[in-house]
């Protein structure tokens, strides 16, 4: 005989799945309550910043009940927390600045800062701060510290390598202040105590070569570049130079009107200089202000470290001046313009919100400017080497021959 269930049976089991169902939600209620994410549903309503928003609740309220390590510092998450952010653009070039940070960027690319006038490296081999340039004129010089010593302290405080992004800092000051730090040169140490004042960067430098050939070095386009050049190549013209090379190996690049204003000095005036386009499409052309000043052949050196502002020099006289040969290697290929925010509490946003093209409309971003004249077999060391350079050879040799 076939037994079946009677209702009460079937009844009872279904109660059973239901009390277990509501014993098990209430179980996991309570665990997800004891660690803190009842209040942090997290849903697309109120788009993706409320959902940032809640998530990052949810992690500080994790920190604050369950953190063990150093001490936190909250001003501290937050600034890692908008670097994150921005960070996630995936660019390389769109930075988010602590206020601190911000200063400094507004210094390198003014070009003035006060404080003794040295550039500083790292020499990992002593684990030592190194000065590798004492800017001429300027208080370091004047205190006798030479390129090869080594900071050792800053304000009677032992310092190494690792104190590297916070020597700078010391350092620097208000002008008219006093800065004490100790010198080591030959294994013998020697205390400075230096007034710090006004630094303006000079990063142009220039020489005579042979056969009145005019030589500048552009470092940068950081600061007051194109004033330099023109007193530099006004000095050269007044000792009679007769051609000139003009040298942006190395140079990373820097601010944008600073490399056209330097092209135009090699234009006639109303030529197309540079060509930007934004994040909507929209077209904004630089065109040159004054006529012609410098009507002398000239070569360009280029290499692949040669960038941004490098390039924008480089398409200008490519494109725009007859008279004009770019020699080395293909440049480094940052088509690409950043535009800076300050915000209020002094920190600021590096963003990058053009795109630029040489005069004839050419694409550079991650495509670079091919010389006219390709030099591949020398690697240039950020020093002048006459015997050595085949580059510069081979620019003495194409204005000899024009």
């Amino acid at each position: 005989m076939k037994k079946t269930k009677s209702s009460n049976q079937i009844f009872n089991t279904i109660f059973t799945i239901i009390i277990t169902v509501l014993v098990t939600i209430i179980i996991m209620c309570i665990i997800l309550y004891a660690n803190g994410y009842n209040n942090y549903t997290i849903s697309n309503k109120g788009g993706n910043y409320n959902k940032l928003q809640a998530k990052l609740d949810l992690i500080k309220q994790e920190i604050d009940s369950e953190y063990v390590g150093n001490e936190v510092d909250e001003n501290e998450l937050d600034e890692y927390a908008i670097k994150g952010y921005v960070a996630g653009l995936g660019d390389i070039y769109s930075q988010y600045y602590t206020a601190d940070e911000m200063k400094a960027l507004m210094e390198e690319t003014t070009g003035n800062y006060c404080g003794i006038g040295v550039y500083m490296t790292v020499d990992q081999e002593k684990n030592l701060i190194k000065i590798y340039s004492v800017i001429p004129n300027t208080p370091a010089e004047e205190a006798g510290l030479k390129e090869g010593d080594y900071i050792t302290k800053v304000e009677g405080k032992d310092v190494s390598a690792a104190d590297f992004d916070e020597v700078p800092k010391a350092i620097k000051g208000k002008e008219g202040t006093k800065v004490k730090i100790t010198i080591k040169r030959d294994e013998t140490e020697k205390d400075y105590e230096i007034t710090r004042r006004k630094i303006e960067v000079i990063n142009v430098s220039s020489q005579i070569l042979d056969n009145n050939v005019g030589y500048i070095y552009i470092q940068s386009f950081e600061g007051n570049v194109a004033e330099q050049f023109k007193n530099q190549f006004n000095e050269l013209k007044n000792k009679g130079i007769k051609s000139l090379i003009v040298d942006v190996r190395n140079n990373g690049g820097g601010v944008v009107d600073q490399a056209t204003q330097i092209g135009d000095l090699f234009t006639d005036k109303n030529q197309t200089l540079l060509i930007q386009r934004d994040s909507k499409s929209h077209e904004i052309v630089t065109k040159s202000k004054e006529n012609k000043t410098i009507d002398m052949n000239v070569v360009l050196l280029v290499n692949q470290d040669s960038a941004s502002a490098s390039e924008i020099l480089a398409g200008i006289l490519q494109d725009d001046v007859q008279n004009a040969t770019i020699v080395g290697t293909k440049t480094y290929g940052k088509g690409v313009i950043q535009s800076v925010l300050q915000l209020t509490d002094g920190s600021g946003l590096k963003l990058t919100t053009d795109e630029y093209f040489t005069p004839n409309h050419k694409a550079i971003n991650k495509i670079g400017i091919t010389p006219d004249v390709v030099v591949d077999d020398y690697t240039y060391t950020g020093k002048i080497d006459t015997e050595n350079d085949t580059q510069l050879k081979k620019a003495l040799e194409i204005l000899q021959n024009k």
